[in-house]
């Protein structure tokens, strides 16, 4: 593990602070939620909710050839490709 050397604040509600007083390692925990978070963030809105006007236009294009889909077996959502593209991945 690497040497940590930079240190990051941050404010907090008073029920967030009181979950926060009960965890042994608070940096630990708030570092591995913060990786877990940027590892799973959408890589269009970038965790934000939200896609720009730009983004919109690529989309609307975008969702002509592909659908949003629901796993049969995880249930899921996930981007199906309507033009044959699934059946080369092997997925869904």
């Amino acid at each position: 593990m690497t040497e940590k050397t930079e240190v990051i604040s941050f404010k907090a509600d008073e029920e967030l602070a009181a979950l926060l007083k009960h965890i042994p390692n608070k940096s630990d925990f708030i570092r591995n939620a913060v990786l877990e978070h940027m590892q799973n963030t959408c890589p269009l809105c970038q965790g934000t909710g939200l896609i720009s006007v730009a983004q919109r236009a690529h989309w609307d294009k975008f969702i002509k050839t592909h659908s949003v889909e629901e796993c049969k077996d995880c249930h899921e959502l996930y981007i199906k490709c309507n033009r044959g593209c699934h059946a080369k991945c092997g997925r869904h």
